[in-house]
């Protein structure tokens, strides 16, 4: 299938590309992704694939007095998962509001909200050959280190949607910069915040061409209209030089560039 990812993806950046479709549990030597929603995607891209329809599920593989065990294929909209877990009275995805993408982006990046995380309720993921059991994985801050590509996972909630947290949660990103984004460019230091570092060296509100470090959020990266891949490199490079320059600290990408 054809992509425009200046379309598809959140921040509208991109051009348009064949993409292979994975129907099946198979081994693939390339990039996957899900909604593009962290994703930068070059003039020169890898090769690329998405999910199929068939890993768009949700099902309930067992249930006790305590809650579900359930199985997620990959491609499912994280909504779609939230709105599953509110409708069953299930406590632990009600970071998943507010949280673009499928399960398979994701997992990917250990993504979360507050100290809330994907990982949190986690059993497995299912890899092509395998199953890897959570225990066996070192889940990090926006880090998973399995490299294969995902195709489902199992988790277990229990019973208790929680009404006050899912208010607090949706509360937590309405003073979020609008406009086409990748969310966060770059993760947070320990004990530090990334959007102060780059407001600390004068590139808040700063913009090369159409690619803009937002003037509400300095660790957003806004498309106001045109901008290009180079742009957004331009910027990227920009602030990790000038905050290692000024602090000596590396500031890590949490946008996918490929």
């Amino acid at each position: 299938m054809i992509i425009d990812f200046s379309k598809y993806s959140s921040v509208r950046i991109g051009q348009s590309f064949e993409v292979q479709v994975l129907e099946e549990l198979c081994q693939f030597d390339g990039i996957l992704i899900g909604g593009a929603n962290n994703l930068l995607v070059s003039s020169k891209p890898k090769n690329i694939a998405v999910l199929g329809k068939k890993f768009d599920y949700i099902e309930i593989l067992d249930q006790n007095e305590k809650g579900y065990f359930l199985e997620i294929g990959c491609a499912s909209k994280a909504i779609n998962i939230y709105n599953f877990a509110k409708k069953n009275n299930l406590k632990g995805f009600e970071f998943l509001r507010n949280i673009p993408g499928t399960l398979g982006g994701i997992l990917k990046m250990n993504a979360g909200l507050k100290d809330e995380n994907i990982s949190k309720n986690l059993l497995s993921i299912r890899i092509f050959d395998k199953e890897i059991l959570k225990q066996d994985i070192a889940f990090d801050y926006r880090f998973n280190p399995i490299v294969q590509i995902m195709f489902s996972a199992k988790f277990f909630l229990e019973y208790g949607f929680d009404t006050n947290k899912d208010e607090l949660l949706k509360n937590a990103r309405k003073n979020q910069p609008k406009g086409a984004s990748f969310g966060s460019v770059f993760k947070n230091p320990p004990q530090d915040h990334a959007g102060r570092l780059i407001e600390a060296v004068g590139l808040k509100g700063f913009s090369k061409n159409d690619a803009m470090f937002s003037d509400e959020h300095a660790n957003f990266l806004i498309n106001k209209k045109h901008a290009s891949f180079d742009d957004a490199m331009y910027l990227i490079n920009l602030a990790k030089t000038r905050v290692f320059e000024q602090f000596g600290i590396n500031l890590e990408e949490e946008v996918v560039i490929i």
